[in-house]
């Protein structure tokens, strides 16, 4: 166990900007930065972190604490103080490290585990790098969701997915994809992104927002017939997927998009209800034509960015609400063939 304000100092980390053949390290994605130092300063007494992995350049001696039994397997390592400590793993939680004890000096006593091994030379730091990332799998979006339990917008999709009338036992709770032969209509990483977008900003607290999220799934699920189909059995939850979009999680996100925009003007049912009604205007229907080039690229739903962006300006258009100056360049860009 190393205290956290000796990792700075103690564990090198070779950010030169060299080939990679003779790195034994990918290059530091500073980007990643931000969130990682965040985490440790908004969760000082329960953060978690793996053990860093570092090798250790020098002479290494072990003095064992007794002379036999499994008591020599307990001692001492001593470790020159020339040598150098090269992290092998781990080098964005060292960084984000660094950086949080800057804001918060107290975090220093707290303490991480490190593994040292012995450095034989780049052959074998680059052969532990390969090896520790080998069989490393970033568990999919929705578990990820269905786990956390700081993120309050994540308790809500959470209790909105089993509880909901909308989506109780229509929703992939673990898998952030959904095979043709599914029987679920959404994902929670897809629910989950479009309650994101729907309450960014709104100045409530986690009750007031679970209940207008609800209320909110609610007045969009009146107004798309067939979701209620799936529930009664009319219709197969595969083929409203095949055939329409509003079930996908580009479709979602926006619905939670141009909801924010309602919600924002007033948290009134009764108004943003209204205003939401025109939603029946819309065609739905894979085969329409104006989702072609906007949640529709070459025959498949896409979630990108530029995607995102226009079937948020589609639905803007079809609210009457006005397009803010970034939005109408895009569609005026869409507009042109230029996207």
């Amino acid at each position: 166990m190393c205290p956290l304000r000796l990792i700075p100092k103690i564990f090198l980390f070779d950010e030169e900007e060299i080939a990679p053949e003779v790195r034994a390290q990918r290059v530091l994605n500073k980007g990643r930065l931000p969130a990682l130092t965040r985490y440790i300063l908004d969760n000082p007494d329960d953060y978690v972190f793996s053990a860093l992995t570092a090798s250790i350049d020098g002479d290494i001696r072990f003095e064992s604490a007794a002379g036999d039994g499994f008591g020599r397997r307990l001692g001492q390592i001593r470790i020159p103080m020339e040598a150098r400590f090269l992290i092998n793993d781990g080098q964005h939680r060292r960084a984000a490290i660094e950086v949080a004890l800057k804001e918060n000096p107290d975090l220093g006593d707290e303490s991480i585990a490190v593994v040292f091994f012995h450095d034989t030379g780049l052959a074998r730091s680059q052969q532990m790098f390969a090896d520790l990332n080998r069989h490393a799998v970033r568990p999919s979006r929705s578990i990820g969701v269905l786990y956390d339990q700081r993120d309050a917008v994540a308790e809500i999709t959470r209790l909105l997915a089993m509880r909901s009338t909308v989506f109780r036992q229509h929703v992939e709770m673990e898998s952030s994809t959904l095979s043709a032969r599914s029987s679920k209509l959404f994902t929670l990483s897809a629910l989950h992104s479009a309650n994101q977008a729907l309450l960014q900003g709104l100045s409530l607290d986690k009750r007031q927002a679970a209940e207008l999220a609800q209320a909110f799934w609610e007045k969009v699920d009146s107004l798309l017939p067939e979701w209620g189909l799936v529930r009664s059995r009319a219709l197969a939850a595969r083929d409203v997927r095949k055939d329409y979009i509003h079930s996908h999680g580009i479709a979602l996100h926006a619905l939670g998009r141009v909801g924010n925009t309602l919600l924002r003007e007033s948290v009134d049912a009764a108004v943003w209800g209204s205003r939401l009604d025109r939603l029946t205007d819309v065609d739905w229907a894979r085969s329409n034509s104006d989702w072609e080039g906007r949640a529709i690229i070459g025959g498949r739903v896409s979630k990108s960015h530029a995607q995102l962006a226009l079937t948020v300006n589609y639905l803007r258009k079809a609210l009457g609400l006005v397009l803010s100056p970034e939005e109408q360049s895009a569609e005026d860009a869409y507009q042109r063939g230029d996207s």
